[in-house]
């Protein structure tokens, strides 16, 4: 099956940016893929690595809807270690989109391209869980990330969610 088809099943709606998947679920479909820094148009896609396995994307929403977006925060705010993971996730984060960008600068000229995880301007103030979730799976040894997954109560559903 083509994964970009199914992506766009995972979503309901055709992937604007997509370059492939880069984590994939245990039944070997799309969990997580990697995004141009720009569409065709030129207009920013400020997240790299983009949830999209229907059950994670859930579970996540549930985290944050609970207040995981400012638990989170606080926590980076007020612990190093957690504060010193996300800056040198950030730091990789910018690091690929300019990779990513080859060159490229789009509509807004670059200024993309500096944006934390999600499209955080505020790296230390988390923005979307959804983002830092997905970029733990897609970079291994992305602890916060990591972190917040472990909350989630069942990483995986018992069957597919999106066959």
């Amino acid at each position: 099956m083509d994964d970009r088809a199914v992506v766009a099943r995972q979503l309901g709606r055709k992937p604007r940016t997509f370059r492939r998947v880069v984590a994939r679920c245990p039944w070997g479909l799309p969990a997580v893929t990697e995004q141009d820094p720009y569409g065709p148009d030129g207009e920013p896609f400020p997240t790299t690595f983009y949830l999209t396995c229907r059950h994670l994307v859930a579970a996540v929403s549930r985290l944050e809807a609970a207040g995981g977006v400012e638990r989170w925060s606080a926590t980076v705010t007020d612990d190093a270690f957690w504060r010193e993971d996300l800056e040198r996730a950030t730091k990789e984060q910018r690091r690929l989109r300019r990779e990513l960008a080859a060159g490229r600068t789009g509509n807004d000229r670059g200024a993309s391209l500096e944006l934390g995880i999600g499209g955080s301007r505020n790296p230390a103030s988390l923005k979307c869980l959804h983002a830092h979730v997905a970029f733990a799976l897609a970079c291994p040894g992305y602890r916060l990330g990591e972190a917040v997954l472990d909350e989630v109560p069942e990483r995986w559903p018992e069957r597919c969610c999106s066959a």
